[in-house]
């Protein structure tokens, strides 16, 4: 098989866009193919024509936060006056839960990134005579609310032709909906800062129509007028902004408020009116986010040490395990393992869990097999968020292992490789092509490569923890080095076979590629 050079690389990724029929802003689709939206766009505008009170409820993740944003600037764009909640994780629970509902007296309410589970709270405000109009994009369950109007892509009857959008997509779609029946002289494209945040954090597949809106978030990023992006761009001196830049850099500083402590403080963030705002905030998110790296490496390290890597899923569990970073440590272990990951924190005989899976497999269902242990559940194919009693909790480990065990063909995750690597033709041209086809994410994988038989001729740890790999190779007389960070010992082998990504290396003003170590096979 011919190895991968430059022009084959252009090739195979350009082959991966060649029928997005959504390529241009212009040809998106159009608002009116969600169900219940111009229901949901008339019963808004008599609410801002009479004047009455409407109440944004979000979520404290990225794209809740997100969410409310995008909808609370714009509804100030029409100089209306809104009311804003997000929930606060350790005393309200997720979304619209019945606590919320008690802090709502009258109006409409517009749920964003939450509300099809909330069945309860749902009969809770129509006995309060309020209107609920829910925007979603969770998977709908048995039990749907009864709600004035639901908009959520993933409705059976629902004609929207791309489902998996986000919860700021759906936002932001609503807000399309509204400008044209109220025939504004709005720019909705200068939303698409933020929206490419929410697409990116939320994990959503980076193709088709969330290729085309991140591609334009991006450069909407480095242009932004939000004094929110102004101190992004300052701090981070960036040319242009990839996915990883969201996903590693700007995303977990926007979560650690929802983790660690409250949302609020990160929609405050993004809606800062200015600079000065947007610095203060930022330190503090910068301040939290630091606290929830510690967090999480110490439960990382229980939850790792209490893992058994025979079974088909890890599900561990701790007493008072900080319910914040739980996710983050399933992706973590999920990744690790190569296997789906299930990470409970129990207090007062309650287990509150987070489930991660980068298999191809759907969490959401197999969760719904057991949900006759279950209090509650909810998410997507590749998280969801569940508890149970935690005298539940054996019997419901041993029941996943078994569903996986039926499944387990599909479990065995193959590294995505575009093929094996013309080592000597990887220079600033190379990266720039994969940079040009920015961005990536799920379902649109940032190549990785195969390298084969290279000679080891050097092998070494450093960092100050001594816990980064560095190794000189030689493949065909090409000598290169490669790196693979959160390695725990040296390579002993004199020949190896690798899989690897090329990244951009600035070093002191150079710019060089660089290798890194995916996987050693």
């Amino acid at each position: 098989m011919s190895k991968v050079t430059k022009e084959r690389l252009f090739n195979i990724l350009s082959a991966r866009h060649e029928n997005n029929k959504y390529s241009r802003l212009s040809s998106i689709p159009s608002p009116d193919s969600f169900k219940d939206i111009e229901k949901a766009t008339k019963r808004i505008k008599k609410a801002i024509l009479s004047n009455e009170q409407i109440t944004i409820v979000g979520d404290y993740d990225v794209d809740g936060v997100v969410s409310t944003t995008i909808i609370v600037d714009f509804f100030k764009k029409l100089n209306v006056n809104v009311k804003y909640i997000i929930p606060n994780r350790f005393k309200h629970g997720y979304g619209l839960s019945p606590k919320i509902v008690d802090m709502i007296d009258e109006g409409l309410v517009i749920t964003v990134d939450n509300g099809i589970s909330a069945v309860d709270s749902a009969i809770k405000l129509k006995d309060k005579n309020i209107d609920l109009i829910i925007t979603d994009h969770h998977t709908v369950g048995e039990d749907i609310p009864k709600a004035f109007a639901i908009i959520n892509p993933k409705q059976k009857d629902c004609n929207f032709p791309f489902k998996e959008i986000c919860g700021a997509q759906v936002a932001w779609y609503l807000c399309a909906s509204i400008k044209k029946e109220l025939n504004l002289q709005i720019d909705l494209q200068e939303f698409f800062d933020l929206l490419c945040v929410a697409i990116i954090a939320d994990i959503m597949p980076m193709t088709k129509l969330n290729y085309t809106m991140v591609k334009h978030g991006l450069k909407k990023i480095k242009i932004s007028k939000r004094p929110a992006f102004i101190k992004i761009n300052e701090i981070m001196q960036k040319e242009f902004f990839v996915s990883d830049d969201i996903g590693f850099t700007i995303a977990p500083k926007i979560n650690s408020a929802g983790r660690m402590d409250d949302a609020s403080l990160a929609l405050e963030f993004l809606l800062s009116q200015t600079t000065t705002e947007a610095d203060e905030t930022l330190q503090i998110l910068e301040d939290l986010n630091n606290y929830r790296k510690t967090l999480q490496e110490d439960i990382s390290q229980k939850a790792n040490n209490i893992s058994n890597s025979n079974d088909n899923a890890i599900i561990v569990w701790g007493e008072d395990w900080h319910e914040g970073v739980i996710g983050i440590v399933a992706s973590k272990l999920s990744n690790s393992y190569k296997k789906p990951a299930f990470i409970f924190s129990i207090k007062d005989g309650i287990a509150k869990g987070s489930a991660r899976a980068n298999a191809n497999i759907n969490l959401y269902t197999i969760i719904n097999k057991t949900d006759d242990l279950l209090l509650g559940y909810g998410g997507h194919k590749n998280a969801a968020g569940l508890s149970l009693k935690s005298s539940n909790l054996d019997e419901f480990k041993t029941r996943i292992n078994e569903l996986l065990n039926v499944e387990k063909e599909e479990l065995h995750i193959e590294h995505d490789v575009l093929g094996e690597l013309d080592v000597s033709c990887v220079d600033l041209d190379f990266l720039s092509i994969i940079e040009k086809f920015e961005p990536y994410g799920l379902e649109n994988h940032k190549p990785i490569f195969r390298i084969s038989n290279s000679e080891v001729l050097k092998s070494q740890l450093f960092g100050r923890d001594r816990n980064h790999l560095k190794l000189t190779l030689n493949n065909d007389g090409f000598i290169f080095e490669a790196l693979r960070f959160h390695a725990d010992r040296k390579i002993l082998d004199d020949n190896i076979d690798l899989v690897v990504a090329i990244n951009k290396n600035e070093f002191r003003g150079q710019v060089s590629p660089q290798f890194l170590i995916q996987d050693i096979l």
